[in-house]
């Protein structure tokens, strides 16, 4: 439920036009709703600005389409990551507003738009295979309401393909960059620019890159600062994580 929601209640309440029964059902629901196998925290869009998000692996198809609809009742926009195309074919037809981005393997249903700001983020991916972790990066951000931009295959092994995009990378109020294989993509655009970097290793690559672990410890050891790394495939995280960076900065200038 977000703050507009809440309001709204209040003034129809004021006005005459719900009753006090229906008030206290609502709000006995605002904390979470209980499902006896999930409980849906209804108060997160108040708490952090944007609905609690379904994570759908191991989910069933039946869990899942019985969050999302406990998130729909309350929410306008949801957001259901790592989903397969069951669970897609679950939900449209109950809620035709729905989209299945299949590279990025999450379910949106936008049914208001969101622009947080201006401010771009700008996601980078090593390498053509780590896209469909950049993907899930882009697509949340896009969801949450930020302008999001997309340069892919720059690794290392081709430096010059990165630099070409120099003034693309000084543009950005923050850039996530994806790589997996020795990760070294993160400390290079570091380097380079005066804004959050935010690592996102992946579990691509050959033996000894241990499904992303060499990746992650390339990232956690990088000497370029202003880096920020989160788990290994995670694209929503970072998303989320530059969603909340470009936020605090607008809070900041408004208060002051």
């Amino acid at each position: 439920m977000h703050t507009q929601n809440l309001v709204k209640l209040l003034e129809d309440y004021k006005a005459g036009t719900v009753s006090l029964t229906r008030v206290l059902e609502e709000l006995k629901k605002l904390p979470y709703e209980d499902l006896e196998f999930a409980k849906v925290d209804h108060h997160r869009a108040l708490r952090n600005g944007f609905p609690e998000v379904i994570f759908c692996q191991g989910k069933t198809v039946e869990q899942v389409v019985k969050i999302f609809q406990s998130l729909a009742e309350r929410n306008r926009n949801i957001l259901a990551t790592r989903a397969g195309q069951d669970m897609f074919n679950a939900i449209q037809p109950l809620y035709p507003r729905a989209k299945y981005h299949e590279t990025a393997r999450i379910i949106s249903m936008a049914a208001e738009e969101v622009k947080i700001s201006s401010r771009k983020i700008l996601v980078l991916s090593a390498g053509t295979a780590d896209i469909p972790v950049a993907e899930e990066a882009v697509v949340t951000a896009e969801v949450m309401g930020h302008q999001v931009e997309r340069v892919y295959d720059v690794g290392v092994a081709g430096i010059h393909r990165l630099l070409a995009h120099y003034d693309r990378l000084n543009s950005a109020a923050v850039i996530i960059v994806v790589a997996g294989m020795e990760g070294a993509l993160a400390s290079v655009v570091g380097g380079l620019v005066d804004v959050p970097v935010i690592a996102v290793p992946t579990s691509v690559g050959y033996g000894a890159s241990f499904n992303g672990l060499s990746a992650l410890l390339t990232m956690l050891n990088s000497c370029a600062k202003g880096i920020g790394v989160v788990n290994i495939d995670n694209g929503f995280g970072a998303a989320a994580l530059a969603d909340t960076i470009i936020r605090s900065g607008l809070k900041g200038c408004q208060e002051s």
